[in-house]
């Protein structure tokens, strides 16, 4: 099996997204979504993501906000990835694609592969995202998708191997379990979910 791509999201202070980067994730979060925990302002979400090497993807995460919004957001923050979740259409996606922009598609539902709204990437949520309540994707019915898509949704550093080779994905998403409570990560469990989801014998 590949590598898997990690994305760390939620990120809020320099010593998480600096235990992250240290650690091996290849992508970090940075939520802009109203009423989270995790939400971070754009000048805050700009000072972290300028920590971050060219060669990790800094990830803006938005939920149901206006076309505006998202532009103005992800160009104040200077994030390079643009994350959905809602019900845009590929109109949507077509008006926020730039040149160095990854477009992620999240979503609930079963879709049979990635790219069908325009995305480059698409992660499988659970339904309540951040909640740490896991997606079924243990279920006799789940089928993968194609192309390149992340597993999200109550992963935790004793689950995401299993899930990984349960599923096949390409990559996986973790926010709330990496937690310590609620909106607060642990470094640790922040290392040891990326050991994890490398699987044994794994190197950086």
């Amino acid at each position: 099996m590949s590598e898997v791509f990690i994305k760390i999201c939620g990120l809020r202070t320099a010593h998480d997204v600096d235990v992250a980067v240290d650690a091996g994730a290849h992508a970090v979060g940075f939520v802009f979504a109203p009423g989270s925990p995790r939400t971070v302002g754009t000048a805050t979400a700009r000072e972290l993501a300028a920590r971050v090497p060219a060669g990790v993807l800094t990830v803006g995460v938005y939920r149901g906000q206006s076309l505006d919004e998202v532009r103005r957001l992800t160009e104040e923050s200077g994030v390079r990835a643009v994350q959905l979740h809602g019900d845009e259409g590929p109109e949507y996606y077509e008006a926020l694609r730039a040149p160095g922009r990854t477009l992620i598609r999240a979503t609930a539902e079963h879709v049979a592969r990635c790219g069908e709204l325009g995305e480059d990437l698409l992660l499988l949520d659970a339904p309540d995202p951040g909640s740490g309540k896991p997606w079924n994707w243990g279920s006799a019915e789940f089928t993968a998708p194609e192309g390149r898509w992340l597993l999200a949704g109550g992963l935790t550093p004793a689950t995401v191997r299993r899930a990984v080779e349960a599923t096949g994905a390409w990559g996986v998403d973790v926010s709330s379990g990496v937690e310590r409570e609620r909106g607060v990560k642990s470094p640790d469990l922040i290392r040891a979910f990326i050991e994890a989801a490398r699987g044994p014998g794994s190197s950086r």
